[in-house]
């Protein structure tokens, strides 16, 4: 009972932070608050097992996949700021402020891969969902990737329009999420 009232609380929470999102359904920032959900969800269901057998090969992955995550998405937001110079002024309504960038960001992780923040969320996501592997838990990792590939897909749709054929020709050298593979 506690589980879900957190999950309650916490998703009013989001859902006041995504209201802008949620109205717009055809955005990235929609796709992404469902995502986020699914993190929830992750977290909430796991975080009873999070310390429990410290050193079987389910944990250590899922640590491995908790500090990638956070590295992913200190170095992400580094280089979209210092890099991507995001516009102060004249974004879209759906956009956050880092999101606004100005200048298509292929260096750091962004060289390999198009989408280091969404790929963070991932690692955040599984890595949740190896601390207790469980059907349930299963069924939120699986639907937040797809709902990350919805994301980053409707975004690339965006980037497409806003960057042209630089980002066309970005997004033939680059992977989604992971370098070298997908």
């Amino acid at each position: 009972m506690t589980k879900l009232c957190l999950f309650v609380f916490f998703s009013f929470g989001l859902a006041g932070l995504s209201w802008r999102f949620l109205r717009l359904r055809r955005t990235y920032g929609f796709y992404r608050f469902f995502a986020f959900e699914c993190i929830l969800g992750l977290i909430l269901l796991n975080a009873d097992r999070w310390f429990t057998n410290p050193f079987s090969p389910a944990q250590i992955t899922s640590w491995l996949l908790l500090l990638s995550s956070g590295a992913l998405v200190l170095h992400g937001v580094h280089v979209l700021l210092k890099v991507g110079k995001p516009a102060r002024t004249g974004r879209r309504e759906e956009e956050l402020a880092i999101e606004a960038t100005t200048t298509l960001v292929a260096v750091g992780a962004y060289r390999y891969i198009r989408h280091p923040l969404y790929a963070s969320l991932l690692c955040l996501g599984w890595g949740a969902f190896f601390k207790h592997v469980t059907f349930s838990s299963f069924f939120l990792a699986v639907t937040l990737s797809a709902l990350m590939t919805a994301t980053a897909k409707v975004e690339e749709v965006e980037n497409l329009l806003k960057f042209g054929a630089s980002y066309a020709v970005y997004m033939k050298k680059t992977k989604m999420f992971v370098p070298f593979l997908v």
